[in-house]
């Protein structure tokens, strides 16, 4: 199938930049309908255990580690960006955020490099304060993942969810392996939902044994398991493929890795008033998912026996009638 029209793209390569986490893992996802086969594509993408191993071959630009809103690091990720686009030509920017998008096309715009910010799954609702400061940048393409919100400057091509689709199992999996993964974030814990899943497996007789845990920068310190900060992301995902159970953080990277791998897992959002994220957002990611019957959705409090049940009787398969995603000329108008 062919995904974008031949000539959206000249010979150049393709610039593909996001932050690291869920970002990353869209764009990655995106990659096959966005760029037609042949094109050369590098990337920009701050430096990390886990970015190094998804990209691993490919000719990456890495920068250093840009938070959740810290755009006092914009000036030296336009230097760096700038010195990326006066190395060789580019055909196109392509950008699904966070902070990093923003000097990356200011950059692209100051050499009239075509630009396409695709906002994150993870905005259900609106645009994020990423998406709100490039829709003022002129001649950005963007678009959204969900059609409620779609308009006049806002696009719709589809969504990184639309590649999968729900079998319900016959007989369910047994709950004899578990990937327990909180992401990538080096900011906020999530010291709630690790003592809260603890508690429920010991309550099933999980051998401790055969849980993995991927905590990111949570504090563990007093509870019994053995936890890793990060890991490659070859293992983790080897991990999952091989395990019946997977739980995880309402980031949408958790979630593409675990459906990618057929599993249906379960969200457990992340909830700022508790400190855990900048804003709510991964409720909006998980409700989603869970409309979509692609996960099972509760808040920390509620995760118990019952929707592992649920999603223990669940597998995810590829959906063959996926639409392609059409990016926009810089006219504004879609490719035929």
């Amino acid at each position: 199938m062919s995904n974008v029209s031949a000539d959206a793209f000249t010979s150049d390569p393709v610039l593909f930049v996001a932050s690291g986490g869920g970002h990353l893992e869209e764009l990655l996802k995106f990659r096959d309908r966005l760029v037609p086969k042949g094109n050369a594509i590098e990337w920009m993408t701050p430096n990390s255990v886990h970015a190094e191993s998804l990209l691993r071959g490919q000719t990456v630009h890495f920068t250093g580690y840009v938070g959740p809103r810290e755009y006092k690091s914009m000036y030296s990720l336009f230097r760096q960006t700038r010195r990326v686009l006066l190395q060789r030509k580019f055909s196109a920017v392509i950008s699904t955020g966070a902070a990093i998008a923003v000097p990356a096309f200011i950059a692209a715009r100051r050499h009239s490099i075509p630009c396409h910010y695709i906002e994150s799954a993870a905005r259900a609702l609106r645009p994020s304060l990423t998406g709100k400061i490039v829709q003022r940048i002129p001649r950005i393409n963007l678009y959204t993942q969900y059609e409620v919100w779609q308009n006049r400057k806002w696009h719709f091509s589809g969504s990184v969810f639309d590649e999968f689709k729900v079998e319900d199992l016959p007989v369910p999996r047994d709950c004899n392996r578990v990937v327990v993964t909180l992401g990538t974030m080096q900011q906020f814990g999530f010291r709630r939902a690790v003592k809260q899943v603890k508690r429920v497996l010991d309550s099933l007789g999980v051998p401790s044994a055969n849980v993995l845990w991927q905590t990111g920068c949570t504090d563990v310190s007093g509870i019994e398991i053995q936890a890793y900060k990060s890991m490659p992301a070859a293992q983790l995902r080897e991990a999952i493929s091989n395990a019946d159970l997977v739980i995880a953080h309402a980031g949408v990277g958790s979630a593409l890795t675990s459906l990618e791998r057929g599993k249906a897992p379960i969200l457990l959002p992340r909830e700022a008033r508790f400190s855990e994220h900048i804003d709510d957002h991964q409720a909006m990611i998980a409700a989603e998912l869970a409309s979509r019957g692609l996960a099972i959705a509760c808040n920390v409090e509620d995760f118990d026996a019952e929707k592992i049940s649920r999603a223990l009787g669940i597998r995810i398969v590829e959906n063959a009638s996926m639409s392609p995603f059409r990016l926009l000329t810089e006219g504004g108008h879609r490719e035929l």
